[in-house]
């Protein structure tokens, strides 16, 4: 049995690893690289040992023996399903908590892995020549990875070279190998993954599916079980597809069988996911089963405990990835401190995450912040439930796809189950929400009575007198910010009766002050009660009331030195490396013209000339690190 287990990984998934291991008894040992030193799951496990990267598979290997860990779990991602890390932990004399490695290279190569699909019977796809006819749209693939990473899909014969060689490049980037393939795409399909486990006795069982349809550059961002499209017919023989699957490679541990379902009721084999997935809360919560447990039980030589007939389904579920993102910008990573971070108590739903107050989100890693899951006896309960508990909680500092989320849960297409793989680009649901001038004015009066209740915190003298007292009648006060509905003024006047006349734009409001309660302000104007969430941070403020926060950056009572920004000049969108410089002074461009790309957290952006021009100058080489808002290029516009 397992007494010692390293967690090869970081964030949630590092934090949920351990919690099942401490609760069968078994001791908890972490890696961390340097950027990660102050992380939440360094402090929760038994021990933590720093190492320089989480893809250090021999440094690893080491931390595991000197710590006298016996086992590792590799978590998902990094060196999760790389067969060559699975034989050097089980060479070491440790326990690989996973399926074996021949398992891993069969699955790891995709094209292999077709083949070897085709032979036991389970329906494949087609391989297309990249250099033929070919059937658009069609689906550029990486063979040797997952996650999204080194695919594009391709509409027309024109896009088809630029397609393959920055999936070629993203693959090397993410991989180590740069080989892709082509394949059908299939338009309006969903995407469906039978969960299965198997032990070393020989018993494999299949979980139930999950949908996990809606996603966006090709990374999941909302899963959820059962899938409204699978009946039980069809659930039965997907699932025995995914057991033959599993057969025919000698699978052990945790694993997922992924297709694609057309709308016809036809399903293809895409992948074998030979690791925990991401989203595997969604059936937990449906089957009530602990897949780290039985991986780690059969990690042990254990069979599994599920009973004779599987596991039993109960319920819907629905997740959803919190991730560090800005919607009104592409939906780019976003950088930051987490000056606030309460996940909502109530309703009650799972929140599995790696960060705490405090965090620091930058670019070495993945964006996402939480995996959130929501459990209900019906689908529409369990979305509602979710859309709720994100739109409760206090997240703060770094802009979130949270408001997102919450209006693709509450959507009339998702509701309905119209969850097909093209629902972002066809639902019309924004990325951001709207901040009505109303709104932001009921914010903008919290942030004021927090202002005065912090200032009269500070007042050495007089300390009970109200803020804004005069004892004669004086001009109205007031200040200015910029927030999401525009720039506004507030400006009020203190009443003898205590109350407040106010002015925000063209909104005013008569605002008697309610009693203050830490951080929550209350008040009553003609429409009704009020009761907002407000931090002040310097001249950032946020207030968050029932339909959401509204972040106000407030403008200093004295005129600011801007820094100078050349016309036609390009800034870095985020915080990343540059790896393809595109064009050099001089050159002519036109509209819409690659001139640089820059990665961050292993996606790439491609920066574009916004007019014909010429450009002027070069700010950036290939390896260059940049920050967002750093000038990378220079483009003078063709005069007319």
């Amino acid at each position: 049995m397992i007494t010692s287990l390293l967690i090869a990984n970081r964030g949630e998934i590092a934090r949920r690893i351990a919690r099942t291991a401490s609760a069968m008894g078994i001791r908890t040992v972490g890696v961390y690289a340097s950027a990660d030193r102050h992380a939440p799951f360094v402090g929760e496990v038994d021990r933590a040992v720093p190492i320089g990267s989480y893809l250090d598979g021999p440094g690893i290997v080491a931390a595991a023996r000197a710590a006298g860990a016996d086992a590792v779990h590799p978590g998902y991602g990094f060196l999760s399903e790389r067969a060559e890390f699975a034989r050097a932990v089980i060479d070491a004399g440790l326990t690989w908590v996973g399926p074996p490695p021949d398992a891993i290279a069969a699955m790891g190569d995709k094209l292999a892995a077709k083949k070897l699909m085709a032979d036991a019977g389970v329906p494949v796809l087609p391989l297309l020549e990249a250099s033929g006819e070919l059937p658009y749209p069609v689906l550029v693939k990486a063979a040797g990875g997952g996650g999204g990473k080194g695919m594009r899909i391709v509409a027309s014969p024109v896009e088809l070279a630029d397609a393959l060689a920055g999936a070629r490049r993203e693959a090397l980037g993410a991989f180590g190998d740069g080989t892709v393939f082509v394949e059908p795409y299939i338009t309006s399909a969903r995407h469906i993954e039978i969960q299965i486990l198997a032990d070393r006795q020989g018993r494999v069982v299949p979980c139930f599916e999950r949908e996990c349809s809606i996603q966006r550059r090709h990374q999941k961002i909302i899963e959820e079980s059962p899938s409204v499209a699978v009946d039980e017919d069809l659930r039965s023989r997907m699932s025995d597809a995914a057991v033959a699957a599993a057969r025919a490679v000698g699978y052990e541990s945790a694993g997922t069988v992924e297709f694609v379902l057309e709308p016809g009721g036809d399903f293809w084999f895409l992948e074998v996911n030979t690791r925990l997935q991401v989203e595997h809360p969604v059936t937990e919560a449906i089957t009530g089963v602990d897949l780290v447990r039985e991986q780690l039980l059969v990690g042990s030589g254990l069979p599994l405990s599920l009973p004779p007939s599987g596991p039993v389904r109960r319920g819907h579920a629905v997740e959803a990835r919190l991730y560090a993102e800005d919607p009104e910008a592409g939906f780019l990573p976003s950088n930051g401190t987490l000056v606030d971070w309460r996940p909502a108590a109530d309703p009650a739903v799972r929140w599995d995450s790696g960060v705490e107050q405090g965090s620091v989100i930058g670019s070495e890693f993945d964006p996402m912040l939480a995996k959130v899951i929501a459990h209900a006896p019906t689908r529409e309960e369990a979305a509602g439930r979710l859309a709720l508990a994100l739109e409760r909680a206090v997240i703060r500092g770094v802009r979130t796809n949270r408001d997102y989320l919450v209006a693709v849960l509450r959507s009339p297409g998702f509701l309905s189950g119209a969850t097909t793989t093209d629902f972002v680009e066809r639902s019309g649901v924004a990325p951001a929400r709207t901040v009505a001038e109303e709104e932001q004015a009921v914010a903008a009066v919290a942030v004021a009575l927090a202002r005065r209740a912090q200032a009269r915190g500070r007042a050495s003298v007089l300390r009970s007198l109200p803020g804004g007292w005069r004892n004669s009648v004086m001009p109205p006060e007031g200040w200015s910010f910029t927030g999401p509905a525009g720039p506004g003024r507030l400006e009020y006047r203190s009443r003898r009766d205590g109350g407040f006349d106010v002015t925000v734009g063209s909104v005013q409001l008569d605002v008697r002050e309610g009693p203050a309660d830490g951080r929550s302000v209350r008040f009553e104007s003609a429409d009704g009660a009020h009761r907002l969430d407000v931090l002040l941070a310097g001249d950032r403020a946020w207030a968050q009331g029932p339909a959401g926060d509204v972040e106000l950056l407030i403008e200093p009572r004295f005129p600011q030195q801007a820094a100078e920004v050349a016309e036609g000049a390009l800034l870095a969108p985020m915080p990343g490396k540059v790896i393809s410089v595109e064009v050099a002074p001089g050159d002519p461009v036109e509209a819409g013209q690659l001139l640089m790309i820059v990665e961050a957290m292993k996606m790439e952006h491609r920066v574009t000339a916004p007019e014909a021009g010429t450009v002027t100058e070069v700010r950036a080489a290939p390896g260059d690190q940049v920050q967002g808002g750093d000038l990378l290029v220079v483009v003078e516009a063709t005069s007319l």
